[in-house]
């Protein structure tokens, strides 16, 4: 039986609030709960913020999900918010500059958190929702779910979820969604690489907990050092890439864990991983 611990972010166990948090065996799930846009507010944003640095600290957490409630993934900013503020004394600047910093440290959080990230998709994601799928290390998705970045259409280009976008498809596709602002579906969203599978709405929880439970069972030091080089090493040439990825390799035998996984694999025993 998995143990399940529903909790805010402000401690209460009460199932509301913006931003659910929910323990599952090893995995932390971040559920957006203010449908029916799951925008990202500011507070929202804090409150995912606040999760992440949760699983950073905690190693009993071996993982994070991100999900959502309704049918909506998230519509990315909350533009009632960003429009409240056209009438501060410099006509927002600042606010939207608030926002979108925190919104851009949110995804640099999520790449540089030292455990997996996994977008549960189950709606639409736009904007910056989209943004937020494409900076997950996994994303799964409903045969329903579908994907846009219309900043276009309302005159105001995604310019900040082209970075994730754009590093997540090929450049011609990611393009595609930019300029036309028009929405894609699931096969699409694969097909361009933004997200890695497709399951029946049915089957999504179960989907998700067997990845989970796949990569709680693997060594934790082994992913914190895997997941680091491999953002590290996508933005190097291929010849600096190939001489760190060799330095992080030579370190990584020399970590107590690879001595004890090569020693049960030669054993043909299950190993035991100390996170060392």
């Amino acid at each position: 039986m998995a143990e399940v611990v529903s909790f805010r972010m402000d401690g209460s166990d009460r199932g509301e609030g913006p931003v659910l948090m929910e323990r599952r065996d090893g995995a932390l799930r971040l559920t957006l709960n203010s449908p029916p846009t799951n925008s990202l507010s500011i507070a929202v944003m804090e409150q995912l913020h606040a999760g992440l640095r949760l699983a950073e600290e905690d190693a009993s957490i071996r993982l994070v999900v991100i999900a959502s409630t309704g049918k909506v993934f998230s519509a990315g900013h909350d533009l009632k918010e960003l429009t409240a503020h056209r009438s501060d004394d410099d006509g927002g600047r600042a606010f939207y500059e608030r926002s979108m910093r925190l919104c851009a440290d949110l995804m640099l959080a999520i790449t540089r958190l030292p455990k997996p990230v996994i977008a549960e998709v189950d709606g639409l994601a736009t904007a910056a929702g989209c943004q937020l799928v494409a900076s997950c290390d996994l994303a799964i998705c409903t045969d329903t779910a579908t994907f846009c970045t219309p900043g276009v259409n309302i005159g105001l280009f995604c310019s900040t979820p082209m970075v994730a976008l754009s590093r997540a498809t090929h450049r011609k596709q990611a393009m595609e969604m930019l300029l036309t602002g028009e929405t894609i579906d699931a096969s699409t969203a694969k097909e361009f690489g933004l997200v890695n599978r497709i399951v029946p709405k049915q089957y999504l929880d179960q989907v998700i907990a067997k990845y989970a439970s796949v990569i709680a069972a693997k060594s934790p030091l082994t992913l914190t050092i895997g997941k680091e080089a491999f953002y590290h090493q996508i933005e190097l040439p291929v010849s600096e890439a190939y001489d760190y990825a060799i330095r992080v390799m030579v370190e990584n035998m020399m970590a107590k864990d690879a001595k004890e996984g090569i020693g049960a694999f030669l054993e043909k025993r299950h190993p035991v991983w100390t996170g060392e």
